[in-house]
């Protein structure tokens, strides 16, 4: 079948490229390959019958006979001259190859002459491509990561030559040439391969004489991740006890496989038994009611990918917290003015939702004219405008999440002007009196030696001008005769003496001292300490 196959196309060639000139002489190119079957023609016109035809070949003659009947060649019986004088070669062998001059005899002594070219080919064989490092999946499909080195290796056999060619189709080209050498072997190679890279990789081996052409081809995707972590969000629920909690992780290539689970301990390296739901999506979402929370809870979204190594998941996680409002428990306000009632939360997670509400029975309070909300980030405020008695009593700063409610109680206490007023004066006579007081003690501390030395409060202006000499009992002789001696003690010690006298202030004072010197001669005080020393 395969002899018959090449006789046909080898005919269907000579068809398509023999000239027949009237100058008797044709020029024919033929190609096989090794194991077929040749078929040189030499006289193709008429039904004349040559009477002797000879082929020669690098100008030696290979075969020479007559016409009317085939005659085949002595050397291995492979060349054989039909009856036409065509040149039959079988079982065709790279050394066939050559060009061939056929001579052939007509009747009439009419001389015909043919050229043919034999050309033996054989490939493009043992085709094959790689390309790596890949993971390659059943289908065939190979898998590589951005950022990553790829090589392409194209490869395959011709006689008696080839060209090899890589080519690429992907999103933003088609069958585009990326490289091509007339070798054995062709590669190239990619450095920090993209997204763009991705297609379809063709190696074609063609041979350069017969022009067969052998392509093959895989398809080539590139996985990537995103270089952030996901994103933990949360929502509220219509239902205050129930919360929405979503994970996204956009810009994955495939589509990533979200986890939300409960995290055990805070390196997140285990899951607590409970997975609450995994699915192969850049969007996840769980719903989760009060009694599966708990305070200090951590619930962690895992983002698991080809492109990521194992154990290098991208998480994202949040702590439970319950809300905790503060502020000043004690508000104070006079009657027809405003106030405003603070508080603050900002530790919850999710964040809690705060109101106010007013009395024991916690009323909501609606925002009006006479109630005005703020918000100031963490902090909520309720301005209250023209205070009465009746906005006396108590409020509720009021936080809410999924995880418990927690309420701030705070009193309004509304003061008329006139208790301020009373309350202004008692403190006017407070301070005097502090006033008065300080002045008094002030007073008695600068004076205190003379209210101690004297008889007190009542000689403090009359004893203004005395003076306190101090004696010492070695230089007694000097006042032998104007103070009297003291009797000794009996512990044998030395006597000091102290004098007082009187200074005078005026003339009328002079007067007085010479009738009370004998008085102030009197006034000696006895002490029982060492003569070297004197005491008060």
């Amino acid at each position: 079948m395969k002899t018959v196959t090449a006789v046909a196309l080898l005919h269907l060639c000579f068809c398509a490229t023999a000239a027949v000139s009237v100058s008797d002489s044709t020029d024919t190119e033929l190609t096989a390959t090794p194991g077929d079957v040749a078929l040189l023609p030499c006289y193709n016109v008429g039904n004349v019958t040559p009477t002797l035809t000879a082929w020669v070949k690098n100008g030696r003659e290979v075969i020479r006979g007559a016409g009317s009947s085939p005659t085949p060649s002595p050397a291995g019986q492979r060349l054989a001259l039909l009856h036409d004088g065509s040149l039959n070669i079988r079982g065709v062998i790279p050394g066939d190859e050559g060009i061939y001059l056929c001579s052939s005899t007509l009747p009439g002594n009419n001389t015909f002459h043919a050229r043919v070219l034999l050309q033996v080919t054989s490939g493009p064989e043992n085709v094959s491509m790689s390309i790596g490092p890949a993971i390659a999946l059943s289908n065939g499909t190979l898998i590589v990561f951005r950022g990553s080195s790829v090589s392409f290796n194209c490869s395959g056999s011709s006689y008696p030559s080839q060209q090899l060619t890589w080519a690429f189709s992907g999103a933003s080209s088609s069958n585009e040439s990326l490289v091509s050498a007339s070798r054995s072997w062709l590669d190239f190679r990619i450095e920090d391969v993209q997204p763009s890279a991705q297609g379809v990789y063709s190696c074609r081996v063609r041979n350069t004489v017969s022009h067969q052409a052998v392509n093959k081809s895989t398809q080539l995707l590139v996985y990537y991740v995103p270089d952030r972590h996901p994103e933990c969000m949360w929502a509220p629920a219509q239902d205050p006890s129930h919360v929405h909690f979503n994970c996204t992780w956009f810009g994955a290539y495939p589509t990533p496989t979200l986890r939300w689970g409960e995290d055990e301990g805070e390196q997140g390296a285990r899951w607590k038994g409970h997975v609450y739901a995994t699915e192969e999506t850049e969007s996840l979402s769980v719903t989760l009611n009060r009694s599966m929370l708990h305070e200090g809870q951590t619930l962690r979204c895992m983002a698991q990918h080809l492109a990521l190594a194992a154990g290098k998941e991208k998480p994202c996680s949040f702590t439970l917290k319950s809300p905790y409002p503060e502020g000043n428990p004690l508000v104070t306000a006079l009657e027809a003015t405003s106030v405003t009632l603070s508080c603050s939360e900002y530790v919850s997670v999710p964040p809690a939702n705060t109101t106010w509400r007013k009395g024991l029975q916690q009323e909501d309070i609606v925002p009006g004219s006479k109630y005005v909300l703020s918000e100031e980030g963490p902090v909520f405020k309720l301005t209250i405008h023209n205070i009465s008695k009746d906005d006396e009593g108590y409020y509720f700063c009021r936080s809410e999440n999924p995880l418990a409610v927690r309420e701030l109680e705070l009193y309004l206490t509304v003061k008329t002007s006139s208790a301020y007023t009373g309350a202004t004066i008692g403190v006017f006579i407070a301070a005097l009196i502090v006033g008065a007081a300080a002045i008094v003690a002030k007073t008695v501390y600068s004076s205190r030696h003379r209210i101690c030395l004297g008889d007190g409060f009542g000689h403090m202006e009359e004893d203004r001008g005395d003076v306190l000499s101090l004696v010492e009992s070695d230089d007694e002789q000097l006042f032998q005769d104007a103070v009297p001696r003291l009797p000794p003690l009996t512990n044998g010690n030395h006597t000091t003496l102290v004098q007082i006298h009187r200074l005078p202030s005026s003339d009328h004072e002079d007067a007085e001292t010479a009738d009370t010197s004998s008085q102030h001669q009197d006034d000696t005080v006895q002490t029982e300490e060492p003569a070297d020393l004197v005491t008060f």
